[in-house]
């Protein structure tokens, strides 16, 4: 049991340091805004590996790596404690739902309603969120907020965490085929998604329209189309 506790602790850590990483390069690579009149909201894929840690360990896995990574970020960010309220919130919304989903139903379908459903979350989540608390942060009317709100902020969310979501189901099994390698992990028999079984075609299909429509909302975005 101790050796098993404290792999875990060494998976999830060295998937947090994963994360933040990923965090920190999106952050000083200079990405122009996907919502010009919301510059403070930016892309970066740091979650694709909070969920596969949900995957892994499980919804309780996501809280303290979101919490960790978040008050991590802080000192690189100018939104100092609103970012890491929006932060802790989006990956919460959006890799606790997919982890208890697939908790479930352990099988690639699992994964893939679980993910879904956590862009669902994300949103639902954070549209309210920002109406509340963006007009502190940008120190401007609440209604200069709410005519950004679902076009928007809405629409920015749904986009990163499609992309996010398209972008898991495609290195989940690949990331646990290797740590089962390192025998960091174990590889029960029976539970849907093992380091033996390969990404479907299907899955991967889904994935590039994913990519494709997430294209076309940046274009939106943007002004573009």
């Amino acid at each position: 049991m101790k050796t098993t506790n404290t792999k875990k602790l060494a998976v999830l850590a060295m998937l947090s340091a994963l994360a933040f990483l990923l965090a920190l390069v999106f952050h000083f690579l200079p990405v122009p805004p996907l919502v010009p009149a919301a510059p403070f909201l930016k892309f970066e894929p740091k979650d694709v590996v909070i969920a596969i840690a949900g995957f892994l360990y499980g919804p309780l896995a996501v809280v303290p790596m979101a919490f960790v990574v978040g008050l991590l970020e802080m000192p690189f960010s100018a939104t100092w404690l609103y970012g890491l309220i929006m932060n802790v919130a989006s990956t919460c919304a959006f890799a606790c739902t997919a982890a208890i989903i697939y908790k479930f139903k352990r099988t690639i379908t699992g994964a893939g309603i679980g993910l879904a459903a956590g862009v669902v979350a994300v949103v639902a989540v954070m549209v309210p969120l920002n109406y509340l608390i963006t007009p502190f942060f940008m120190g401007v009317p609440r209604h200069v907020v709410v005519a950004i709100l679902v076009m928007g902020i809405g629409l920015f969310n749904f986009v990163k965490y499609a992309l996010i979501a398209a972008i898991t189901m495609q290195l989940y099994i690949p990331l646990k085929a290797a740590l089962v390698k390192a025998k960091l992990i174990p590889d029960p028999e029976g539970t849907g998604i093992t380091a033996k079984k390969k990404v479907s075609i299907t899955s991967v299909l889904v994935s590039v329209i994913i990519v494709i429509l997430c294209l076309l909302g940046v274009l939106y975005l943007n002004g573009i189309i």
